[in-house]
């Protein structure tokens, strides 16, 4: 079994119950995209801030590799999923929306929901086990359409 079969198979064992499966898949994303903008806001020094590079930039690129190494299908998905969440940061920006505010807010609410979730399920989150389910956690999600379009992981 592959590696990337194995992580998602025991991620989805903590992941069967149906409201479980239904907040996870609202929570995991806006998790993803809220770390992203937390990320973002870090104050960067002069010579990044000159070339519009954040430390959020600089983490995406190992954080795609993994994800990348991890299968390809779910690489792009997930650069997908990336490209999206700077896109939403822009429109925040444009619209004079604290990134780091809106980000936190966000971030609390999201995770106290993947709580609720995990009690209805009545199992602990993977990632009490391993980190790298926070990172599996968004893969599993693409999974799940990977899937319904027929796309092999």
């Amino acid at each position: 079994m592959r590696e990337v079969e194995r992580l998602i198979n025991h991620y989805g064992e903590s992941h069967t119950n149906k409201t479980n499966i239904l907040i996870h898949a609202i929570a995991v994303p806006s998790i993803y995209f809220v770390t992203i903008g937390l990320i973002w806001s870090i104050p960067v020094p002069e010579f990044m801030s000159a070339m519009n590079i954040t430390f959020a930039h600089i983490l995406a690129i190992p954080t795609l590799y993994y994800y990348f190494k991890l299968s390809g299908p779910i690489g792009a998905a997930m650069t997908l999923l990336t490209l999206a969440a700077f896109g939403v940061i822009k429109v925040l920006v444009m619209f004079d929306i604290s990134v780091w505010m809106f980000s936190l807010a966000l971030f609390v609410v999201m995770w106290v929901l993947q709580f609720i979730g995990h009690n209805i399920e009545g199992k602990k989150p993977s990632f009490f086990e391993d980190l790298r389910y926070l990172l599996v956690g968004p893969a599993w999600w693409w999974v799940h359409w990977l899937k319904r379009m027929n796309i092999s992981y």
